[in-house]
C-alpha cells in the first residue's frame, strides 16, 4: 500500500498527516502507525494524524500518538491540521473541526499562524509541589528554578507511571518563570515517551496553573516551549478559565510518499 503524506510542525511537535476523508487508511493498525511515525524506518513524526470527513464541522481530527495509539487532545496537532485544511482548499482562514475532545474554532492566517480554541477549565488540582489538569490532555505541572538542568525524560518517565495517575498515566511539564508573564516549559508526552520540543495542551496547562496559583496576573501568558513560542490567553470567570486560546505557528514542511 502506498501512502500519501504531508508532514507538518508547530513549534517543533511534528506530525505526519494523511487526508483520510476517503477513508483508505487501516485506522486499527496500530503497528502501521507506530512504524510510520519511527524516526529511523518509517517518516518521523510525535504523532500521526488524520483528517476525516464530518457531518457537524468541516472536517475532523483523529490524533496517534507515536505509540501508535490513538489519544486525547493535541493542542499543536490541532493547529498543525488546521494549516493542513487550508492547504487542502477545505478551509479558508475560520474553521471549526472535530476533535476527540469534542468541537474546536480556529482562524488561520496567510502565513500560517493559528489560534485554536480550547476547552474551558473548571478543575485544577493544587497541590505543595505540582498543579494537575486537564486541557484537553491531562497535564502534571511542576515549577523548577533551574529548567536547562533537568533530565525531563527521566524524572517526566517517573511521575507519568507514578501512583498518581495509574494506568492512565499524565503529561508531566516543568516550568521556570522568566518573566511577569512569560514562563519557559519542558514537557514529557506520554504516548511517545519522551521529551518532545512542544506540547500544545501542556502550554496551555502551564498558562492556566501559573495564573491559578498568583505566578502571574495576567491573562495572555506568553510560553517558551524548546522549539519556540506560544501564546496562551483566556477569561476567568469565578473558578472557570474560558475562550481558552492557544496561537502559534504551524508550519508545512514537506509532501511525500511511502509504500507500506
Amino acid at each position: 500500500m502506498e501512502i500519501s503524506f504531508y508532514k507538518y510542525e508547530g513549534t517543533g511537535n511534528d506530525f505526519v498527516m494523511v487526508d483520510n476523508r476517503e477513508l483508505f487508511f487501516p485506522k486499527d493498525d496500530h503497528q502501521l502507525v507506530k512504524h510510520l511515525c519511527n524516526r529511523r524506518f518509517g517518516i518521523g513524526g510525535d504523532g500521526l494524524i488524520l483528517l476525516e470527513n464530518d457531518f457537524h464541522a468541516d472536517f475532523k481530527m483523529v490524533y496517534y500518538n507515536s505509540d501508535g495509539n490513538q489519544s486525547s487532545m493535541c493542542g499543536n496537532g490541532g493547529r498543525c491540521i488546521v494549516a493542513f485544511a487550508k492547504k487542502l482548499g477545505i478551509v479558508e482562514n475560520h474553521t471549526s473541526f472535530l476533535a476527540v475532545d469534542g468541537l474546536h474554532e480556529a482562524t488561520v492566517t496567510d502565513d500560517d499562524m493559528v489560534s485554536l480554541k480550547m476547552n474551558a477549565v473548571s478543575t485544577i488540582e493544587t497541590h505543595p509541589n505540582y498543579t494537575f489538569l486537564n486541557t484537553g490532555s491531562p497535564h502534571h505541572i511542576a515549577l523548577v528554578e533551574d529548567l536547562k538542568q533537568i533530565d525531563v525524560k527521566k524524572l517526566g518517565s517517573q511521575i507519568r507511571y507514578s501512583e498518581l495517575y495509574g494506568d492512565e498515566g499524565s503529561n508531566v511539564n516543568f516550568a521556570q518563570q522568566i518573566g511577569p508573564n512569560k514562563f519557559a516549559i519542558r514537557t514529557y508526552e506520554r504516548g511517545v515517551e519522551d521529551e518532545t520540543l512542544s506540547c500544545g495542551t501542556g502550554a496551555t496547562a502551564v498558562a492556566i496553573a501559573m495564573h491559578r496559583n498568583g505566578q502571574t496576573s495576567s491573562q495572555q501568558v506568553e510560553i517558551e516551549v524548546e522549539g519556540g513560542t506560544l501564546e496562551v490567553s483566556f477569561s476567568k470567570n469565578d473558578d472557570v478559565y474560558e475562550e481558552v486560546c492557544l496561537k502559534g505557528p504551524a508550519t508545512f514542511v514537506f509532501k511525500g510518499s511511502i509504500i507500506c
